[in-house]
């Protein structure tokens, strides 16, 4: 369980972009689910991750919050010398975070 706290406290606040995309930067990659948005059968490389916020809302229980996610896909090298390659990645993830527990689910969005 992800429990988003500082978020859900600065919601409704100036701050809150800057603070969810901390929080949200200060997780482990393997919480998004990058491994699915992959395009060529790489694995994510979790130390080149960078995020933005794309939009906001509420509802009466949840904070909807959409991302789009940079990451670096690792390609297995199919050459002679069999050399990874890497490749830029993008996807759309949606975080939503429970107003009363502060506990957070993430989910693919489809372009």
């Amino acid at each position: 369980m992800i429990l988003l706290k500082n978020a859900l406290q600065h919601w409704s606040q100036a701050d809150f972009n800057q603070v969810i995309k901390a929080e949200l930067l200060s997780l482990p990659a393997s919480i998004f689910p990058l491994q699915d948005a992959t395009t060529q059968g790489g694995l994510v490389d979790a130390n080149k991750l960078d995020l933005t916020i794309l939009s906001c809302s509420d509802s009466a229980e949840n904070i909807l919050i959409r991302t789009g996610i940079f990451f670096t896909e690792i390609i297995a090298g199919c050459n002679c010398n069999d050399d990874p390659v890497e490749a830029p990645a993008y996807c759309l993830v949606s975080v939503d975070i429970n107003k009363n527990t502060a506990e957070a689910s993430f989910s693919l969005l489809l372009e």
